[in-house]
């Protein structure tokens, strides 16, 4: 197959290989956002005078067509194929002679690429919203199931104050809030129109850039042409560090569940076909699910990171550096689909401890409680605070393992309701 920018010599096949890479497989991915570019694009075309509506209907009929052998897993690219672009103009020349060449008006590969990503996005933007959403819904469901069972708080890893279940998953679904909000960050930079950029530099045709943004669905276009091409690092940059802030809450949510599932503490459980055991130990129970999801969470942490200095120092325009953020961009979002829909999994199956504080090692976690009932009846906070330091010390401190916490967000009152509206405003802008 005819390269699309050939100029009647072959490149050196070892340079192909070394710049092709594994550009072809990822490019499948994007096969889908790049026939419905194409799409909008002949309409404008259409509109502008570039292609009759003969040749529009021609040409949409056979794009329609790969989009459906898309849809069945039929398509695929050719070994000789440099990209998906190069695929499908060359599929539409064969099938339609002349006619499929004049899809290319217009365009560059350079505008077609920020497209298809741009789309490609949005599309896996959405979903993780979709997942984040489950995620929460179950997390504040399992708080408000376990609202009165107490458990203890720790600082420093030690115990520290009496909390409960209902604060320990319903912190983890308003964190999931805050992870929303970065991923609606991201997705208002990726809902940005690139197509009409060209090369960087816009066209000399009249191109109808407002009519594309509405066919495809953005809520506005990236106006300036240098600009639209400037993006190519940036939405990629965002989405990766919308899930860093996904995989940070993840990743504490995993730690805890390893700790808490630990023999020392015990204070969850789970259907033993979910833990893996020991080779020689007959009693062992291993967080295995819980420990990849953290180690997975740790790397996409470093997307951010991996993904700045793969853009950096470069002036603007394109640079074919851009190909390898697709390397380590698309297989972190698949691990991202991967961690949401397993943590939601594992936490339907999770068992709670009931009878946690009847140990009476957490006797302790109750001397705030004593100081502030006596600081209520008019002791002085220091003198009540000495009071009881002193019973602690004389190992004559009784516990009464009651807690009566009120406030806004406390054991007494986890304002779920709340914390819910938050989330649908903080979604609502991704749609």
């Amino acid at each position: 197959m005819a390269k699309i920018w050939d100029k009647g010599f072959d490149a050196n096949k070892r340079v192909e290989a070394f710049t092709v890479g594994n550009d072809r497989e990822l490019d499948l991915r994007l096969a889908k956002h790049d026939i419905i570019g194409s799409m909008a694009h002949i309409r404008m075309l259409t509109s502008i005078g570039l292609l009759d509506a003969d040749e529009e209907r021609v040409l949409r009929n056979e794009l329609q067509r790969l989009l459906t052998e898309v849809d069945n897993g039929s398509f695929h690219l050719d070994e000789d194929a440099e990209d998906i672009h190069s695929q499908v103009e060359a599929i539409l020349t064969e099938r339609l002679g002349e006619m499929g060449k004049k899809i290319h008006s217009g365009r560059s590969r350079n505008d077609q690429v920020l497209l298809d990503i741009k789309l490609y996005l949005k599309e896996e933007i959405l979903q993780i919203k979709e997942e984040l959403l489950l995620l929460f819904g179950l997390l504040q469901s399992l708080s408000e199931q376990h609202k009165e069972v107490l458990l203890p708080g720790y600082t420093h890893l030690q115990i520290a104050m009496p909390s409960s279940f209902g604060l320990w998953f319903g912190a983890y679904a308003e964190t999931l809030v805050d992870d929303m909000q970065s991923l609606a960050a991201a997705w208002r930079v990726a809902d940005q129109n690139p197509l009409g950029s060209a090369a960087g530099y816009g066209s000399s045709f009249p191109l109808d850039r407002e009519m594309t943004t509405r066919e495809l669905g953005f809520s506005t276009m990236a106006y300036n042409v240098v600009a639209a091409q400037m993006g190519r690092g940036k939405s990629e940059r965002i989405l990766a560090q919308a899930m860093a802030n996904i995989a940070s809450t993840l990743n504490r949510l995993a730690a805890d569940n390893c700790l808490f599932l630990s023999g020392n503490f015990g204070f969850i459980s789970y259907p033993s076909e979910l833990t893996t055991g020991s080779s020689i130990m007959p009693h062992k129970k291993n967080p295995d699910v819980w420990e990849l999801i953290r180690g997975h969470s740790n790397r996409l942490q470093s997307l951010p990171n991996e993904i700045t200095l793969m853009t950096t120092n470069m002036p603007h325009g394109y640079h074919r550096d851009y190909q390898l953020l697709k390397e380590v961009l698309f297989p972190a979002i698949e691990t991202m689909h991967s961690l949401l829909q397993m943590s939601h999994f594992m936490l339907q199956q999770i068992e709670v401890n009931r009878e946690i504080l009847n140990d009476s090692k957490y006797d302790y976690l109750f001397t705030v409680e004593e100081v502030n009932k006596r600081v209520l009846k008019g002791v002085p906070f220091r003198e009540a605070y000495q009071q009881v330091g002193r019973e602690v010390e004389e190992g004559s401190f009784q516990a009464e393992k009651q807690v009566i916490h009120t406030h806004e967000g406390s054991i007494g009152n986890l304002c779920t309701e709340q914390i819910k509206r938050k989330m649908s405003i903080a979604s609502e802008g991704i749609r």
